[in-house]
């Protein structure tokens, strides 16, 4: 076994723009599936428990980085102060997962979700890895997700120890689902709860029971409908007093948008100001993401061989999300997001659909949806310096304001050494009336 994943590791290297041996990256092995730990950086608050349960129903090791103390400090030891502040917290993780003691550094790998393009955050795997050359750890796998080789499909990394299974496919498209519903709901009731703390007790022991059926076995159609009524009926139950409360809408980028360390827990800050947000879901931003590539293929590619692929995932991607969409809607009392053809719709007016870079276009949509559903303020939140954010976000300012002047639309950026009180202060423009 061992010569094997050392013949796998060679041939990997083999031919990367000719490095020399020190210099080569390491790659996950088979064996290391058994014996390493895969990391993920502390970034999808409602998600990272039941993609944690995906992951080790199909046999991984897996875990969820926390945020610690002095991350921007540890970062910067390795990386300058130009790198985005999502860059800045992935490294700062890293490296205080393994200062701490929490994980033997000979026995982890990273798992880095990039989603490419123009998204400086998206393209870090190679200062990460650098990172840990730098501090002695050049032995630590860093698995970039969006660079992974699958069958038929384009990829430039293969990993022999990390592979995309049917069953951890499924898994992981029930995790997106049901994180979904449980934060659209746990949004919806939170602010009206009667007791408090309740909605979070209801929270917790949903997820503990949805890890558990997701690491049980292979999630298809009537096991996620099963699980979406019993979400339902959960929360259903939770005692509520109707009142008045602003609505928020939140969208931008989507490191800052769903992370509370990314964010510096945006969401408790406005539940404290008696708000109720309003977030779109993460499963929409997973299909933007497949349809943007796939707009990308096509322009690219005279005969586009992958097209029939494409269109086949496009399409499982939105019968899973109609699924959801629909149980929610036969239950009677929730609302849902907007379903992403729907959603597309709301871009054409706006900024088109040809803005694919970045957050692109959805960033307008999940604007324009939430205003329509009730958002008279709306908080698009952003790394500093992130040029990507600022096409599209402060680039459609002036268009949505004329479409929507009734609506407080104000953009929040996040920073190492951004001041807590500015950003405070230009979150509470937002909230206030004209």
């Amino acid at each position: 076994m061992e010569m094997t994943d050392k013949a796998e590791t060679n041939q990997t290297n083999i031919g990367r723009n000719r490095l020399s041996p020190g210099d080569m990256d390491t790659v996950f092995t088979r064996a290391m599936k058994k014996t390493h730990t895969i990391l993920l950086p502390q970034m999808l608050e409602y998600h990272s428990a039941l993609l944690q349960a995906a992951f080790e129903g199909s046999g991984y090791r897996f875990a969820v980085m926390q945020g610690g103390n002095g991350l921007k400090n540890k970062a910067h030891r390795y990386i300058n102060s130009d790198y985005c502040y999502p860059g800045v917290l992935i490294v700062g993780q890293l490296l205080d997962a393994m200062e701490n003691g929490s994980y033997p550094p000979d026995r982890i790998a990273f798992l880095e979700p990039r989603p490419g393009g123009a998204c400086r955050a998206g393209n870090y795997n190679h200062v990460i890895r650098n990172t840990m050359k730098k501090c002695g750890h050049g032995q630590v796998p860093v698995i970039s997700l969006g660079k992974i080789h699958f069958p038929y499909c384009k990829g430039t990394e293969r990993q022999p120890g990390f592979r995309v299974t049917p069953r951890l496919f499924l898994n992981v498209m029930a995790a997106v689902c049901f994180g979904d519903l449980v934060m659209s709901l746990y949004q919806q009731v939170k602010p009206y709860e009667r007791q408090k703390g309740e909605t979070d007790l209801v929270r917790r022991a949903l997820e503990e029971n949805l890890a558990a059926r997701i690491r049980k076995g292979c999630l298809r159609k009537k096991h996620r409908l099963a699980a979406y009524r019993h979400i339902l009926d959960c929360f259903d139950r939770i005692p509520v007093d109707r009142q008045y409360k602003k609505r928020v809408g939140i969208s931008g980028e989507i490191y800052m948008k769903f992370s509370s360390l990314g964010n510096h827990n945006l969401e408790n800050y406005l539940d404290g100001q008696g708000c109720q947000i309003f977030m779109g879901s993460l499963v929409n931003y997973c299909i933007y993401v497949l349809d943007s590539d796939y707009r990308s293929y096509m322009i690219d590619h005279t005969r586009p061989v992958l097209r029939a692929g494409y269109e086949a995932a496009l399409g499982y991607f939105k019968k899973v999300q109609q699924e959801l969409y629909r149980t929610v809607t036969e239950h009677g009392r929730f609302e849902t997001d907007l379903a992403f053809d729907e959603l597309k719709k709301r871009a054409e007016q706006i900024s088109g659909c040809d803005c694919i870079t970045g957050d692109g276009w959805l960033i307008a949509a999940e604007t324009a949806e939430a205003i329509e559903r009730g958002c008279r303020h709306v908080l698009l939140v952003h790394p500093f310096g992130c040029m990507v954010s600022h096409v599209c976000q402060r680039g459609i300012l002036n268009r949505l304001r004329s479409l929507y002047p009734h609506a407080n639309i104000q953009t929040i950026e996040y920073d190492s050494d951004s001041s807590e009180t500015l950003r405070e202060s230009r979150i509470q423009m937002a909230l206030g009336e004209f």
